[in-house]
C-alpha cells in the first residue's frame, strides 16, 4: 500500500507542477506567455510521465508479490512452474475481452495484452520470462 502511495503522490506531484508551469511560468510584461509551445508540451508530458512512473511501479509490486509468494511457499522452483504453466495455457486462451477492455489487465495473473516494443513500457505486468527468471534465481540462493 505505501508503494501505491507513493506513485500516486509522485504521479500528483508532476501534474502539479505541470499545472503551475502553464499557469504561472513564463509570461512577457503584457501577461502573455513567452513560450506557449512549451507550456503544451508540458501539458502533453507530464501525465505521460507520471503514467510511466505508477506502470513502473505497478511492475516492481509485481516482482515483490511474487518474491512474497515464494517466501511463503518456500520453494520460488515450484512458483516459477506454476506462473510457467500459467503463461503457457492462457496463450492458447482468446484474449479478446482483455484486449477490448484494456482497463482491466492490472486484474489479471498473467499480462493479457497482445504485443511488445512500447507496449512493454505501459505494461501493468512484467513478462512472465522475467518473473519466472527471477523466481529461479531465487531458488539457486
Amino acid at each position: 500500500i505505501l508503494i501505491s502511495t507513493v506513485s500516486a503522490t509522485m504521479a500528483g506531484a508532476i501534474s502539479m507542477l505541470a499545472n503551475f508551469a502553464t499557469f504561472f511560468g513564463g509570461r512577457d510584461d503584457n501577461g502573455r506567455p513567452v513560450n506557449p509551445l512549451a507550456g503544451i508540451a508540458v501539458a502533453i508530458l507530464a501525465p505521460l510521465a507520471a503514467s510511466l512512473i505508477q506502470m513502473a511501479i505497478s511492475r516492481a509490486r509485481e516482482f515483490e508479490a511474487d518474491r512474497g509468494g515464494a517466501e511463503i511457499s518456500g520453494d520460488p522452483a515450484a512458483l516459477a512452474s506454476a506462473l510457467d504453466k500459467i503463461h503457457r495455457y492462457a496463450q492458447g486462451m482468446p484474449m479478446a475481452p482483455a484486449e477490448a477492455h484494456p482497463e482491466t489487465a492490472q486484474m489479471m495473473i498473467m499480462n493479457p495484452l497482445a504485443g511488445g516494443g512500447l507496449r512493454g513500457m505501459f505494461s501493468t505486468h512484467p513478462s512472465t520470462e522475467e518473473r519466472v527468471a527471477r523466481l529461479l534465481a531465487m531458488a539457486r540462493r
